[in-house]
């Protein structure tokens, strides 16, 4: 604790100039969004049907009992989207956990939570982006997955530059097709369920299909916890939504309950469709990304199989749209406090248009090189969860360092400042030890180049304070 005490004194020890000059450029950014707004760049970032991807990984690992992996991941990120809620009131500005990690643990744990989640929010729409491209080259294989990869991005991005609004609105429109979508899927499998009945028991996806075990349940967790990535973007429109940090706080909590219903839902009816047992997806590795696909050819059709791929050659292009303009805001939060070039804070009619292009540039970069490999997909995916998961963890400790290391606001609610911070915490720890040695090692050597970044400013400011 002293060691969060003594970050806490630096960031006390700031600079007069530096904080009037973030105050002054406060008012960069224009109120235009609203409740519907956030919800709808949250649940684009997330996607209502994620579990597509993963399904057959999940199930293979639960032992069937994927529905409750996911109502477990629920509960689990719940404690992450708490501690969201209570830091934007606190601090209701654009930068997420990087703002967050200032208030409550200082400049330095600041810096390093906005630097570990820049590997997030640059890599996941370059995920999405590639997600994009390969199911439109699925549908029209005459072109190459990197040109719909490109055009992906282009698009998405000119949205973005266009503003917040006007790139809600299409999100918007995008949101309910998928979600039309999902719903056919639902009232497809219902039907088949009711004509031909269940492949499984009904009550197997909560308690597997070949007996119940734990250990498998909560190894699977650490994957799908990893679907709910992109809640937290809502906290970076803090700045751009009318009605105060209570509205941002009520569509993290909503959002995240949604999916998670969204999330179980979907996955109990496509696990009774399921013409496998989870003990043969995980014998056979090669059939768990195409198990959702599969269940869904062998019980209703083809026609579906198309309907579900070009909803979500769509809405993972614009599950990147969300993620490049959280992306590009907390870039424009950094710079704006010095943090990274100054030129990023720069606005345009309140649109942080620089920070965009450059997060567009680097997801460009990474996107295209990625669809030009044949395993750019899984090198990809395997370095950008450990930056969100370090940042919320940064997140958690910053709810206990406000609230009962600082005091800041009185008395602390013991259960809500640090028992439900340090169980979220804790969580999150678990998940990143059960990650790949490959998104470990990247990790590591992203947190130590944003060390040495660090270093390098702290010996800086000290010589222009000399």
């Amino acid at each position: 604790m002293s060691g969060l005490i003594g970050v806490v004194a630096e960031t006390d020890a700031m600079p007069e100039e530096t904080q009037v000059t973030a105050d002054a450029e406060h008012t960069g950014l224009r109120r235009n969004l609203g409740f519907r707004d956030l919800v709808v760049y949250g649940l684009l970032f997330i996607a209502p049907m994620a579990p597509v991807g993963v399904f057959g990984t999940l199930d293979a690992k639960s032992d069937g009992a994927v529905a409750l992996v996911y109502l477990v991941a629920t509960v689990a990120m719940a404690f992450t989207a708490f501690s969201y809620a209570q830091m934007v009131r606190v601090a209701p500005q654009a930068g997420s956990v990087f703002t967050y990690a200032r208030k409550g643990l200082g400049e330095g744990p600041g810096f390093i939570a906005g630097w570990m989640a820049m590997l997030d929010y640059l890599l996941i729409p370059a995920v999405a982006y590639l997600f994009a491209g390969i199911a439109m080259e699925a549908l029209v294989p005459e072109v190459d997955r990197w040109v719909w990869t490109g055009i992906a991005v282009v698009v998405t991005t000119l949205l973005n530059l266009w503003g917040v609004r006007a790139a809600a609105r299409v999100g918007f429109a995008v949101l309910a097709m998928e979600v039309a979508v999902l719903l056919v899927f639902v009232v497809s499998a219902v039907v088949v369920l009711v004509r031909d009945g269940a492949r499984r028991d009904w009550w197997s996806p909560l308690t597997g299909d070949s007996g119940f075990s734990l250990a498998a349940v909560l190894g699977a967790v650490s994957v799908a916890v990893l679907s709910y990535l992109g809640f937290d973007a809502i906290a970076s429109f803090a700045e751009e939504v009318t009605g105060g940090s209570a509205k941002v706080a009520r569509a993290v909590l909503f959002c995240l309950a949604l999916a998670g219903v969204l999330f179980v839902a979907q996955s109990w009816l496509v696990a009774l469709l399921e013409p496998v047992s989870s003990a043969e997806l995980a014998a056979d590795p090669a059939k768990q990304g195409t198990a959702f696909y599969d269940a869904v050819d062998a019980s209703v059709g083809g026609w579906l199989h198309d309907l579900v791929a070009v909803s979500k050659a769509i809405g993972a292009a614009f599950a990147a749209l969300a993620g490049q303009a959280a992306g590009g805001r907390l870039l424009f939060a950094m710079g704006r406090d010095r943090r990274l070039p100054h030129l990023l804070a720069r606005t345009d009619g309140g649109v942080p248009r620089v920070a965009l292009l450059v997060a567009a540039t680097v997801t460009m970069i990474a996107a295209v090189w990625a669809a030009r490999q044949d395993d750019g997909l899984d090198h990809l995916v395997s370095v950008v969860d450990v930056g969100a998961l370090t940042a919320f963890v940064l997140l958690h400790a910053s709810v206990i360092g406000w609230f009962a290391v600082r005091r800041a606001e009185g008395p602390p609610n013991w259960l809500a400042h640090v028992v439900a911070p340090s169980i979220g915490a804790a969580i999150l720890v678990a998940v990143i030890v059960e990650a790949s040695p490959a998104a470990q090692v990247v990790g590591v050597v992203w947190l130590g180049v944003g060390l040495v970044v660090l270093a390098v400013q702290g010996t800086t400011r000290a010589s222009t304070r000399a």
